[in-house]
């Protein structure tokens, strides 16, 4: 229900934002009269991506509670739908959405069914905000209503690449051969393509001796790491998925193969928590090059103390960090456009301009493209059985830690 506030009302609950935020004041807050923004949610919650789906919907479904102590509140319904890891029922759930009066869509972590998602949001004229997903070409339809706050996988592998100097840098350990292997999925085609076309322009200390490609659905690696391990490369660049990343690692140990460097230029996998929970000491010391939230942003925190409070046992990560900035952009533009109208709206968000958030980088807004180009990756590493920021050192939480130990003396 909407109340209508009174000039007292609004002035002390203005002035209750800005003692929160500590002198902070990251929006111009107006709030929308009358009317109930209704934002859909759509993730991959069932098939072989669901975990990574289901984190994605739990910064969707603390984000109203968050916005409201920060001052952000407004009239929001969450409509929520299950794309079952699959392009075609994304594309019929994003239609069922708007049909069902859904005036915002967010999603949808895959680059395929994210890029299904954008071509029925642009069709349909309702504002699309991508929270994960990297396929470039999705922002390079000429699209009007599609908005992307993650980074592209040029985006990524750049900051990835860069990021791989630091490591070596700071560790002392320059590997000499590598094999670069990934999922044949929209997303890991990308990634494999922007690392052919950007490599050779960045001066990598390393040869790339071996690629190698898989299903993202495969149940067995045995074949693709025995393949890697008779390189005798010094270190791994794996582009992984949840499900494979487990079965990748678990095939290292099997065969005994221990490269220097397990260091992903950009991928999920490494970080998430049932990746812990299946592999314990095994999951320690990899790497990941990757967009990630920044731990000493006080917004960060009341997002984290609230996520805690919702669920306990859970990792805290960049699904949840990218999933709630997607509906803060919601939100924000909301109240400014004061509409839930498509144009309206697509137009306010166009004009984002966020300063204090939760990811790491600058400014919060979009390109003519509807692309954040401000969004920047750092590197993890998994030590204590959880990620923790090791590069770049201003945000950095722990030490790094390399050479990876082998496998038998953990």
């Amino acid at each position: 229900m909407t109340r209508k506030l009174t000039r007292r009302q609004f002035a002390a609950g203005t002035a209750a934002s800005a003692a929160l935020l500590a002198g902070s004041a990251p929006f111009n807050i107006v709030r929308a009269q009358g009317a109930k923004l209704k934002i859909g949610s759509i993730h991959p919650r069932s098939g072989f991506q669901a975990q990574l789906g289901i984190a994605c919907q739990r910064g969707i479904d603390i984000a109203p509670r968050v916005l409201k102590m920060m001052g952000m509140g407004a009239d929001i319904e969450i409509m929520s739908a299950d794309t079952e890891s699959n392009v075609d029922v994304a594309r019929s759930r994003a239609e069922k959405l708007i049909n069902d009066g859904a005036n915002v869509l967010i999603g949808a972590f895959d680059s395929g069914q994210s890029a299904a998602i954008a071509q029925v949001a642009e069709q349909k004229g309702v504002p699309y905000i991508i929270n994960v997903a990297a396929a470039p070409q999705i922002t390079e339809q000429g699209y009007k209503f599609v908005f992307r706050n993650f980074p592209t996988a040029p985006m990524l592998v750049g900051d990835g690449l860069n990021l791989m100097k630091g490591v070596f840098e700071k560790s002392g350990i320059t590997p000499k051969t590598a094999v670069f292997m990934h999922v044949n999925d929209t997303f890991g085609q990308a990634m494999a393509g922007a690392i052919k076309a950007m490599a050779p322009r960045f001066n990598l200390p390393f040869q790339i001796v071996e690629t190698i490609a898989y299903d993202p659905q495969a149940k067995d690696l045995s074949v693709e790491i025995a393949k890697a391990k008779a390189t005798g490369a010094e270190m791994l660049m794996p582009v992984t998925r949840l499900n494979d990343a487990i079965l990748m690692v678990r095939e290292m140990v099997k065969q005994r193969w221990e490269p220097k460097i397990v260091m992903s230029p950009g991928a999920p996998g490494f970080y998430e928590n049932q990746f812990y929970k299946t592999l314990g000491k095994f999951s320690n010391y990899l790497l990941t090059n990757v967009p990630w939230y920044n731990p000493r942003s006080p917004i960060t925190q009341k997002l984290l103390d609230e996520f805690t409070k919702s669920y306990k046992g859970e990792l805290f990560e960049l699904n949840v960090g990218f999933s709630f900035e997607a509906v803060m952009i919601a939100v924000d533009s909301f109240t400014r456009a004061k509409s839930t109208g498509g144009k309206e709206l697509a137009d306010a968000i166009r004009q984002t301009r966020i300063e204090n958030h939760v990811m790491a980088g600058g400014v919060l807004q979009f390109n003519e493209k509807g692309q954040n180009v401000n969004v920047k990756s750092v590197t993890l590493q998994n030590l204590d059985q959880r990620p923790k920021v090791v590069l770049p050192l201003d945000i950095s939480e722990d030490n790094l830690t390399l050479p990876m130990p082998g496998w038998s003396k953990r």
